[in-house]
């Protein structure tokens, strides 16, 4: 049967699906595929915006899922609001991050799971990708004991809510729209902001907020479970699926070159909106909950919404509950569809919301297999849920690094990206978020091994390292791009400034495959074995705190 989008396709391209070209039909308005006008006026720059707002604060927002409310309410509740400069920070990293994300999306049409494979080969593809498939599935997998905590407030019993729920995500992703699902994910995204009454309930004040954001402290000292919990937000603010769904889902709206300002925009708008949900439900339970019975005797989000019933009312409790229901409902969408965009990039089967489920079975498929099992799983009596829920987050932390490591790598390459390829001053900014990235799981991997050990001596102590290396490293990188700057030559990179907006990548099979130094694939085994080390390490960690509750 011939494809009713091969006609949208005008020149050769790497897109793996026609589905992925055309006009952008957005949730707030529609761009014409060959628009070519110049937006002079404001008026006309914000009816640009609003069509394309989506991926960006729909990946945000997602973030702010079941576990990352269960993870802020821990925080809120055993350290008060010491821990509010921790999302302070993690603003430039999500930005960079995605922002990053956004240009490969944009220019290459190719999903970030399908460029690993074809650029680095079939191990690393895996190598990331699975990583990647046991994270999510884990991840969606606390979405459901979201939902089952959730209303569970109300008395709906789990073997209710949660098949619900799994239905209720099929139907709204298989319709066969994406600007149906689109309108879907922004209903989600503004019941998020039932966290700012919330934290009003709670009586907030501003100075102990002003002073936890902007002078780092943890409130009873640094220790392997105040690390592991910092690890956790981090994990929780900036996991690794982000990368892979809002890729997949810039190309799937059809976002070119032309329009990557505007995406960008969407960006940091859902990383300001992701950061005060964070906050905000920091405070909320740091506020009520401290100095209270329930300081420092968190359990769960179910647990949460009890202590803040009996703190503040029936109504604060229920407002909590709808909150992580919300949260719940929108992560398990985000990060089983990026999921299902990265098995579609890896079997190179079509994949996209334009198409109905007889047009993309596999697509829709996986999304549905993993939405029933991790919901089934849910339901098995006395399963290791609580153990699951310390754990994910913290992983999602462990394996970042790699993640942005592959991120760094592609956003380099001058066959993916051309004139886009990062600027030097973002590399530097990206290799410090790696190496910040790596000393928290360092702490955490050798804390846990040696309990008694000073975290504070020995976050100076990698500290120093990480800026020995930084300057080293940065001192030869200098060089090496000044030689290639003036071997390239003042024209040719003005001639490549110019082909931005219409500069794409060719199709993956006429470009070759970069070559790795022997240095760089020793430091990739290198952190492929740590990884390995770090993870096991951070089950037992979790299964001890989880022993330690019974």
């Amino acid at each position: 049967m011939p494809d009713k989008f091969t006609h949208a396709q005008t020149e050769p391209s790497a897109v793996l699906d026609q589905a992925h070209l055309g006009d952008i039909q957005g949730a707030l308005g529609t761009i014409r595929q060959h628009d070519s006008d110049v937006r002079r006026t404001w008026k006309a720059r914000l009816i640009t915006l609003a069509a394309i707002i989506g991926p960006g604060i729909i990946v945000m927002v997602g973030d702010n899922d079941a576990g990352g409310v269960a993870t802020y309410s821990q925080a809120g509740q055993n350290y008060g609001t010491s821990l509010l400069w921790t999302l302070i920070l993690l603003v430039p990293v999500l930005i960079v991050n995605q922002e990053m994300v956004v240009r490969l999306g944009a220019v290459t049409g190719v999903g970030h799971a399908r460029l690993i494979k074809e650029r680095f080969g079939r191990f690393w593809g895996w190598f990331s990708v699975g990583d990647l498939f046991l994270l999510d599935f884990l991840t969606i997998v606390t979405e459901f004991i979201g939902v089952d905590l959730a209303l569970g407030y109300f008395g709906v019993s789990k073997y209710i809510s949660v098949p619900i729920a799994a239905a209720g995500l099929v139907i709204m992703t298989a319709s066969g729209s994406f600007r149906r699902w689109e309108r879907f994910m922004l209903v989600f995204v503004v019941a998020n902001f039932l966290v700012i009454p919330l934290a009003v309930m709670s009586h907030p004040h501003a100075s102990p907020i002003l002073h936890d954001l902007v002078v780092p402290g943890i409130q009873g000292g640094a220790n392997s479970t105040s690390v592991l919990l910092i690890i956790a937000i981090v994990g929780t603010t900036v996991a690794p699926w982000q990368l892979f769904f809002q890729q997949s889902n810039i190309i799937d709206k059809r976002i070119t070159p032309r329009w990557i300002n505007y995406e960008r925009a969407d960006t940091v708008l859902g990383s300001i909106v992701t950061v005060v949900g964070a906050g905000a439900m920091i405070a909320t339970c740091a506020f009520a909950l401290g100095h209270t019975q329930f300081a420092n005797e968190f359990t769960s989000a179910g647990g949460v919404a009890r202590a803040l019933a009996h703190q503040l009312g029936y109504t604060a409790g229920a407002l909590y509950a709808i909150v992580l229901l919300n949260a719940s409902i929108i992560g398990a969408a985000a990060v089983t569809l990026g999921t299902s965009y990265a098995f579609g990039d890896m079997f190179g089967t079509r994949h996209s919301l334009h198409r109905r489920f007889t047009e993309a079975p596999g697509f829709y498929a996986s999304y549905a297999a993993l939405v029933a099992l991790a919901g089934a799983i849910v339901l098995i009596p006395h399963a290791p849920l609580g153990l699951i829920t310390t754990a994910v987050q913290a992983l999602a932390g462990l394996l970042l690094p790699s993640a942005s490591v592959f991120l760094l790598l592609l956003c380099n390459d001058r066959d993916v990206l051309g004139p886009w390829v990062n600027r030097p001053w973002l590399n530097g900014v990206a290799v410090l978020i790696i190496g910040v990235l790596l000393i928290l799981s360092l702490i955490l991997v050798i804390t846990t091994l040696f309990p008694s050990v000073n975290v504070t001596v020995l976050f100076l102590i990698l500290s120093a390292v990480l800026v020995v290396a930084l300057a080293g490293g940065g001192t030869v990188y200098g060089v090496r791009t000044a030689k290639k700057s003036q071997l390239a030559g003042a024209k040719e990179g003005e001639a490549l400034l110019q082909k931005r907006e219409t500069w794409r990548m060719p199709p993956l099979t006429l470009l070759g495959r970069p070559k790795w130094s022997k240095g760089r694939t020793a430091a990739m085994w290198s952190l492929r074995g740590y990884l390995i080390i770090a993870v096991a390490l951070l089950f037992v960690k979790a299964i001890e705190l989880g022993t330690r509750g019974h």
